[in-house]
Protein backbone atom coordinates (compact mmCIF):
# COMPACT_ATOMS: atom_id res chain seq x y z
CA UNK A 1 0.00 0.00 0.00
CA UNK A 2 1.75 3.02 -0.63
CA UNK A 3 0.44 6.62 0.38
CA UNK A 4 -0.08 9.87 -2.10
CA UNK A 5 2.87 12.72 -1.45
CA UNK A 6 1.67 15.21 1.47
CA UNK A 7 0.69 18.45 0.23
CA UNK A 8 4.08 20.83 0.36
CA UNK A 9 6.01 17.41 0.15
CA UNK A 10 5.89 16.51 -3.01
CA UNK A 11 9.63 15.47 -3.30
CA UNK A 12 8.59 12.35 -1.72
CA UNK A 13 6.42 10.03 -3.83
CA UNK A 14 5.23 8.39 -1.36
CA UNK A 15 6.79 9.80 2.06
CA UNK A 16 5.38 6.67 3.81
CA UNK A 17 4.49 3.09 2.41
CA UNK A 18 3.18 -0.02 3.73
CA UNK A 19 3.95 -3.21 2.51
CA UNK A 20 0.67 -5.57 3.20
CA UNK A 21 0.35 -9.11 3.80
CA UNK A 22 -2.44 -11.17 2.04
CA UNK A 23 -3.59 -11.91 4.51
CA UNK A 24 -2.90 -10.23 8.56
CA UNK A 25 -2.27 -13.51 10.00
CA UNK A 26 -0.58 -12.75 12.81
CA UNK A 27 -1.35 -10.08 15.66
CA UNK A 28 1.76 -7.64 14.83
CA UNK A 29 3.11 -4.77 13.09
CA UNK A 30 6.57 -4.43 11.95
CA UNK A 31 7.61 -0.17 11.95
CA UNK A 32 11.09 1.14 10.16
CA UNK A 33 10.80 4.87 10.93
CA UNK A 34 14.92 5.41 10.94
CA UNK A 35 15.51 3.66 7.17
CA UNK A 36 13.91 6.13 4.57
CA UNK A 37 16.54 7.39 1.93
CA UNK A 38 15.20 9.92 0.13
CA UNK A 39 17.31 13.12 0.11
CA UNK A 40 15.44 16.20 -1.98
CA UNK A 41 17.67 18.05 -3.61
CA UNK A 42 16.40 21.15 -1.71
CA UNK A 43 17.48 19.13 1.87
CA UNK A 44 20.99 18.77 0.10
CA UNK A 45 21.50 22.06 -1.05
CA UNK A 46 20.45 23.14 2.36
CA UNK A 47 22.86 21.26 4.15
CA UNK A 48 26.60 21.86 4.96
CA UNK A 49 27.20 17.91 4.83
CA UNK A 50 27.39 15.42 1.29
CA UNK A 51 24.82 13.00 1.32
CA UNK A 52 26.86 10.14 2.64
CA UNK A 53 27.18 11.92 5.84
CA UNK A 54 23.75 12.37 6.14
CA UNK A 55 22.97 9.14 5.78
CA UNK A 56 25.10 8.52 8.76
CA UNK A 57 21.79 8.77 10.75
CA UNK A 58 19.91 6.41 8.81
CA UNK A 59 19.08 3.14 9.74
CA UNK A 60 19.93 1.57 6.51
CA UNK A 61 18.64 -1.44 4.91
CA UNK A 62 16.86 -2.42 7.99
CA UNK A 63 13.10 -2.46 6.26
CA UNK A 64 14.74 -4.82 3.36
CA UNK A 65 16.39 -6.88 6.72
CA UNK A 66 12.77 -7.56 8.48
CA UNK A 67 10.77 -7.76 4.60
CA UNK A 68 10.26 -11.35 5.16
CA UNK A 69 7.84 -10.78 7.91
CA UNK A 70 5.32 -9.33 5.49
CA UNK A 71 5.09 -13.61 4.19
CA UNK A 72 4.48 -14.45 7.54
CA UNK A 73 1.30 -12.56 7.61
CA UNK A 74 2.05 -8.81 9.19
CA UNK A 75 2.39 -5.86 7.80
CA UNK A 76 5.51 -3.60 7.57
CA UNK A 77 5.41 -0.21 7.53
CA UNK A 78 8.50 2.34 6.01
CA UNK A 79 9.33 5.44 5.58
CA UNK A 80 10.73 6.94 2.47
CA UNK A 81 12.20 10.45 4.12
CA UNK A 82 15.27 10.30 6.16
CA UNK A 83 15.69 10.68 10.05
CA UNK A 84 18.02 13.37 8.96
CA UNK A 85 15.22 15.37 7.70
CA UNK A 86 12.44 14.15 10.21
CA UNK A 87 12.79 11.75 13.08
CA UNK A 88 9.43 9.78 13.52
CA UNK A 89 11.05 8.73 17.06
CA UNK A 90 10.31 11.89 18.95
CA UNK A 91 7.49 14.10 20.55
CA UNK A 92 5.78 15.80 17.19
CA UNK A 93 7.17 19.44 18.51
CA UNK A 94 10.29 18.12 20.24
CA UNK A 95 12.24 21.57 18.41
CA UNK A 96 15.51 23.46 19.04
CA UNK A 97 14.52 26.96 18.99
CA UNK A 98 18.24 27.76 18.04
CA UNK A 99 17.63 26.23 14.35
CA UNK A 100 14.80 28.55 13.41
CA UNK A 101 13.95 31.62 12.79
CA UNK A 102 10.44 33.26 13.46
CA UNK A 103 8.58 31.55 17.02
CA UNK A 104 7.62 28.10 17.58
CA UNK A 105 4.54 26.86 18.74
CA UNK A 106 3.64 28.15 22.72
CA UNK A 107 3.46 24.03 22.47
CA UNK A 108 6.77 23.11 20.94
CA UNK A 109 9.05 21.27 23.55
CA UNK A 110 12.22 23.16 23.59
CA UNK A 111 13.53 21.48 27.00
CA UNK A 112 14.07 18.42 26.12
CA UNK A 113 16.98 15.93 26.69
CA UNK A 114 17.25 14.99 23.00
CA UNK A 115 16.44 18.78 21.81
CA UNK A 116 19.56 19.45 24.11
CA UNK A 117 21.43 16.77 22.29
CA UNK A 118 20.59 18.09 18.95
CA UNK A 119 18.54 14.87 17.95
CA UNK A 120 14.59 16.55 18.06
CA UNK A 121 12.15 15.99 16.02
CA UNK A 122 14.08 18.26 13.09
CA UNK A 123 17.52 17.46 14.13
CA UNK A 124 20.20 19.83 13.91
CA UNK A 125 22.44 17.07 14.15
CA UNK A 126 23.52 14.00 12.65
CA UNK A 127 24.42 10.67 14.67
CA UNK A 128 28.08 11.51 14.71
CA UNK A 129 27.68 15.34 15.73
CA UNK A 130 28.28 17.61 12.80
CA UNK A 131 25.78 20.27 12.23
CA UNK A 132 23.28 19.52 9.56
CA UNK A 133 22.04 22.96 8.12
CA UNK A 134 24.54 26.21 6.63
CA UNK A 135 21.79 28.54 8.00
CA UNK A 136 18.52 28.65 10.30
CA UNK A 137 15.19 27.63 8.74
CA UNK A 138 12.09 29.41 9.05
CA UNK A 139 9.72 27.62 11.82
CA UNK A 140 7.30 27.07 9.18
CA UNK A 141 9.19 24.62 7.37
CA UNK A 142 9.43 22.54 10.36
CA UNK A 143 5.51 22.90 10.76
CA UNK A 144 4.85 21.46 7.76
CA UNK A 145 7.31 18.81 7.87
CA UNK A 146 5.58 17.75 10.88
CA UNK A 147 1.77 18.54 9.58
CA UNK A 148 2.00 16.71 6.64
CA UNK A 149 4.51 13.74 6.84
CA UNK A 150 4.89 13.02 10.99
CA UNK A 151 1.46 13.27 11.68
CA UNK A 152 -0.06 11.06 8.58
CA UNK A 153 2.87 8.95 9.48
CA UNK A 154 1.54 7.90 12.67
CA UNK A 155 -2.13 8.44 12.28
CA UNK A 156 -1.53 5.14 9.94
CA UNK A 157 0.90 3.42 12.19
CA UNK A 158 -1.64 3.79 14.79
CA UNK A 159 -4.24 2.88 12.27
CA UNK A 160 -2.38 -0.37 11.57
CA UNK A 161 -1.92 -1.14 15.50
CA UNK A 162 -5.86 -0.56 16.28
CA UNK A 163 -6.77 -2.47 13.19
CA UNK A 164 -4.32 -5.58 14.97
CA UNK A 165 -6.07 -5.30 18.22
CA UNK A 166 -9.59 -5.28 16.86
CA UNK A 167 -8.67 -8.09 14.43
CA UNK A 168 -6.61 -10.52 17.47
CA UNK A 169 -7.59 -9.09 20.28
CA UNK A 170 -3.86 -7.91 20.90
CA UNK A 171 -1.42 -6.19 19.26
CA UNK A 172 2.47 -6.32 19.21
CA UNK A 173 4.46 -3.07 17.27
CA UNK A 174 7.94 -4.49 17.06
CA UNK A 175 9.87 -1.40 15.64
CA UNK A 176 12.72 -2.01 13.77
CA UNK A 177 15.97 -0.08 13.91
CA UNK A 178 19.93 -0.28 13.72
CA UNK A 179 22.80 1.00 15.64
CA UNK A 180 26.27 2.22 15.14
CA UNK A 181 29.13 -0.72 16.35
CA UNK A 182 30.77 2.76 17.66
CA UNK A 183 27.93 3.43 19.86
CA UNK A 184 28.11 1.18 22.03
CA UNK A 185 30.59 2.04 24.18
CA UNK A 186 33.15 0.07 26.63
CA UNK A 187 30.94 -1.85 29.20
CA UNK A 188 28.77 -5.44 28.56
CA UNK A 189 26.64 -3.56 25.29
CA UNK A 190 29.84 -3.21 23.09
CA UNK A 191 29.68 -7.18 22.45
CA UNK A 192 25.63 -6.74 21.49
CA UNK A 193 24.53 -7.90 18.00
CA UNK A 194 20.81 -6.90 19.42
CA UNK A 195 18.98 -5.18 22.14
CA UNK A 196 15.67 -5.02 23.03
CA UNK A 197 14.03 -2.04 24.31
CA UNK A 198 10.84 -2.58 26.35
CA UNK A 199 10.92 0.15 28.70
CA UNK A 200 12.18 -1.82 31.15
CA UNK A 201 8.93 -3.71 30.75
CA UNK A 202 6.66 -0.92 30.86
CA UNK A 203 5.85 -0.96 26.77
CA UNK A 204 5.82 -4.96 26.26
CA UNK A 205 4.74 -8.08 28.30
CA UNK A 206 8.45 -9.49 29.49
CA UNK A 207 7.72 -13.18 28.44
CA UNK A 208 7.30 -11.39 24.94
CA UNK A 209 11.03 -10.07 25.09
CA UNK A 210 12.30 -12.74 27.01
CA UNK A 211 11.19 -15.15 23.94
CA UNK A 212 12.43 -12.58 21.40
CA UNK A 213 15.59 -12.63 23.22
CA UNK A 214 15.99 -17.08 23.81
CA UNK A 215 15.79 -17.43 20.26
CA UNK A 216 17.99 -14.63 19.15
CA UNK A 217 20.71 -16.32 21.60
CA UNK A 218 19.88 -19.59 20.37
CA UNK A 219 20.77 -18.45 16.97
CA UNK A 220 24.28 -17.39 18.60
CA UNK A 221 24.00 -13.32 18.73
CA UNK A 222 24.94 -11.73 21.62
CA UNK A 223 21.56 -9.50 23.04
CA UNK A 224 21.08 -7.38 25.88
CA UNK A 225 18.12 -4.95 27.26
CA UNK A 226 17.36 -1.84 27.51
CA UNK A 227 20.89 -0.89 27.62
CA UNK A 228 22.22 1.66 25.60
CA UNK A 229 18.47 2.01 24.27
CA UNK A 230 15.56 1.30 26.26
CA UNK A 231 13.36 2.67 23.57
CA UNK A 232 11.81 5.74 22.54
CA UNK A 233 8.78 7.75 21.34
CA UNK A 234 7.21 5.00 19.70
CA UNK A 235 7.79 2.69 21.98
CA UNK A 236 6.67 4.60 25.06
CA UNK A 237 3.46 5.73 23.43
CA UNK A 238 2.13 2.16 21.35
CA UNK A 239 3.38 0.09 24.30
CA UNK A 240 -0.42 -0.37 27.02
CA UNK A 241 0.68 -3.72 27.84
CA UNK A 242 -2.72 -3.44 30.33
CA UNK A 243 -4.25 -2.98 27.09
CA UNK A 244 -2.66 -6.16 24.83
CA UNK A 245 -0.87 -3.27 22.91
CA UNK A 246 2.94 -4.34 23.03
CA UNK A 247 5.76 -2.06 21.37
CA UNK A 248 9.46 -3.90 21.36
CA UNK A 249 12.02 -2.29 19.94
CA UNK A 250 14.85 -4.05 18.31
CA UNK A 251 18.17 -2.43 17.84
CA UNK A 252 20.68 -4.52 15.44
CA UNK A 253 24.63 -3.77 15.36
CA UNK A 254 25.20 -2.32 11.41
CA UNK A 255 28.81 -4.43 11.48
CA UNK A 256 26.52 -7.57 11.42
CA UNK A 257 25.02 -6.84 8.03
CA UNK A 258 26.56 -3.99 6.17
CA UNK A 259 30.01 -1.58 5.69
CA UNK A 260 29.59 1.05 7.97
CA UNK A 261 31.25 3.58 6.25
CA UNK A 262 29.81 2.92 2.66
CA UNK A 263 26.90 1.69 4.09
CA UNK A 264 27.17 -1.21 1.59
CA UNK A 265 25.69 -4.34 2.21
CA UNK A 266 27.62 -7.24 2.81
CA UNK A 267 27.61 -11.50 2.83
CA UNK A 268 26.09 -10.85 6.74
CA UNK A 269 22.35 -9.45 5.24
CA UNK A 270 21.07 -12.82 4.14
CA UNK A 271 21.84 -14.82 7.23
CA UNK A 272 20.54 -12.21 9.16
CA UNK A 273 17.37 -11.91 7.68
CA UNK A 274 16.60 -15.55 7.72
CA UNK A 275 17.51 -15.12 11.01
CA UNK A 276 15.18 -12.31 11.80
CA UNK A 277 12.20 -14.22 9.92
CA UNK A 278 12.94 -17.78 11.69
CA UNK A 279 12.78 -16.09 15.12
CA UNK A 280 9.50 -13.71 14.34
CA UNK A 281 7.73 -16.84 13.03
CA UNK A 282 8.56 -19.03 15.90
CA UNK A 283 7.54 -16.06 18.04
CA UNK A 284 4.04 -15.24 16.36
CA UNK A 285 3.20 -19.28 16.43
CA UNK A 286 3.81 -19.20 19.90
CA UNK A 287 1.82 -15.53 20.51
CA UNK A 288 -1.07 -16.82 18.12
CA UNK A 289 -1.56 -19.95 20.77
CA UNK A 290 -1.67 -17.40 23.76
CA UNK A 291 -5.14 -16.22 24.46
CA UNK A 292 -4.99 -12.10 24.37
CA UNK A 293 -5.79 -11.93 28.03
CA UNK A 294 -2.87 -13.54 28.89
CA UNK A 295 -0.90 -11.63 27.24
CA UNK A 296 -2.12 -8.47 28.20
CA UNK A 297 -1.80 -9.79 31.97
CA UNK A 298 1.28 -10.66 32.07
Amino acid sequence: MSFPPADGNETFDPPFDVDEPATHAVPFVFNAPHSGAHYPPAFLAASRLDALTLRRSEDAHVDRLFAAVVGLGAPLMRANFPRAYLDLNREPYELDPRMFTGRLPAYANTRSMRVAGGLGTVPRIVADGQEIYRERLPVEEAVTRIETLYKPYHRTLRGLVQRTARTFGKAILIDCHSMPSSSLGRDEAAQADFVLGDRFGTSCAPTLTESVEVRLRALGYRVVRNKPYAGGFITEHYGEPGLGRHALQIEINRALYMNEQSLALTAGFAPLSRHLAQVFAEVAAETVDTTPLRIAAE
